[in-house]
């Protein structure tokens, strides 16, 4: 079977295609690869895929593609044609971010699934499965997440967004029968995690000694769920037999944690004191997450098998043995003209911001850290023959003028974000031309 899987540079899209992969499955990856956090983690991801690819003898292909470009998009499906089924995991993610910019969130989230959702059905995809998110139940104190609950009043634009996926996803299914299936994860963690969600930043801050910045008195529960019992319910959802009509499954662990517990679990597995600083309550955050698993269990046979203490000792086994400065080749094709693109990162040193911190994870796709732009000015980028070595590109942020080593291409695309979640420098995304012309 054929499977586009949007997102697959990320953390559970990843593991989601890789797993296809391992079951006899041909994929089709379709990511952005934007810089919401370090991009060399998903070139590693990416590069895993190719990898798994090569030892399965699957075919593999990695677009770099807006999944709301319905032109880029449609080139793709023809293409690729025919493909069976869709995983669309690729979503703008975060609660706080989404209040100071909601805009981005109704386009990477909604335009983009309606995109999704409109080729599938006009190149007739047997199934389209996509990711929703615990935030949909915002403040509910009916605990636990049914399902069945009702989700008018979200607490963010974040949880908006993907409430207005279900809606759409449901809409597809009326009007042209084409079946779907949402499923709201809830608080997904574990090996090759994001860095800007909190478990990711416990590990990484206890193994640095930084201080960990929590927000609230560390009552506030989730449900964490392992990336191994997410994948496995979205393979249950994705693979024969084809469901019929709109569906929504809860995926969690039906266990709840208080955020001081999970710190406490973090500091045994790391085997290091949390030094903490207390802070207020953030805008967007609940309360408690918690999933009623029933129905999940009864129609998808979901069963999550990893506890929070067996998963944390996981994610620290990967953390203490990736190589977080490794840079990857991955090859990906443009997915209007189908030839190579090319995207290559660097790095400077700048001092972390003490002003920011992390806090109580608040859903599956929760961003834990405000991270702070690095403004930079096009115009210091232009076409730069020669060899590496021979080139340096300036930027200036503040009055401060950092330096990288340049690459003999045209720059475009420049966007730079200050990471905080322990690494050594903030990130330079550089996008370059298409290079297969060159």
């Amino acid at each position: 079977m054929k499977v586009l899987v949007t997102g697959a540079a990320g953390f559970i899209g990843s593991h989601t295609a890789e797993r296809l992969l391992r079951g006899g499955h041909d994929v089709i990856v379709v990511d952005e690869v934007n810089d919401a956090y370090d991009v060399r983690q998903k070139h590693q991801n990416l590069h895993i895929l190719e990898r798994t690819a090569a030892e399965c003898g699957r075919y593999l292909v990695l677009y770099k593609a807006d999944c709301a470009d319905v032109a880029a998009m449609r080139a793709i499906f023809e293409r690729e044609g025919p493909i069976h089924r869709v995983c669309h995991l690729a979503a703008r993610a975060g609660v706080r971010p989404s209040i100071q910019d909601p805009h981005v969130y109704i386009h990477s989230n909604i335009n983009a699934t309606v995109s999704i959702l409109d080729l599938a059905r006009q190149f007739g995809c047997e199934l389209v499965v996509y990711a929703s998110s615990s935030s949909v139940y915002g403040g509910n104190t009916k605990v636990p997440f049914s399902e069945f609950d009702p989700t008018e009043l979200p607490v963010s634009p974040y949880a908006a967004t993907k409430k207005a996926c279900e809606l759409m996803a449901a809409t597809y299914n009326s009007l042209y029968g084409i079946p779907v299936t949402g499923l709201r994860f809830f608080t997904v963690y574990g090996p090759r995690g994001r860095p800007d969600m909190f478990p990711f930043i416990a590990v990484d801050k206890l193994f640095r000694g930084d201080q960990i910045s929590q927000f609230g008195d560390g009552t506030s529960s989730r449900d964490y769920t392992y990336i191994d019992d997410i994948v496995s319910g979205i393979l249950a959802s994705l693979l024969p037999p084809t469901p019929s009509g709109a569906r929504v499954y809860n995926l969690g662990n039906s266990t709840t944690v208080t955020l001081t517990e999970f710190i406490r679990t973090v500091e045994t597995a790391v085997g290091k004191p949390a030094h903490i600083k207390y802070l207020p309550d953030q805008p967007g955050d609940v309360k408690l997450t918690y999933a009623d698993l029933t129905l999940s269990k009864a129609e998808l046979g979901y069963a999550p098998q990893t506890c929070v203490e067996d998963g944390i000792r996981e994610l620290v086994k990967w953390y203490v043995g990736r190589n977080a400065d490794e840079s990857v080749h991955v090859r990906m094709l443009d997915a209007v003209t189908g030839k190579e693109v090319e995207t290559r990162v660097a790095f400077f040193d700048v001092e972390e911001d003490e002003t920011e911190g992390v806090g109580s994870s608040s859903s599956a796709t929760d961003y834990e850290d405000e991270s702070a732009s690095v403004g930079m000015s096009e115009e210091s980028f232009g076409t730069m023959g020669g060899s590496e070595e021979e080139h340096i590109a300036r930027v200036t942020s503040e009055s401060t003028l950092y330096e990288m080593d340049g690459v003999g291409m045209v720059y475009s695309g420049i966007v730079a974000e200050k990471q905080s979640v322990g690494s050594e420098g903030a990130l330079l995304s550089v996008e370059v031309a298409d290079v297969s012309d060159r």
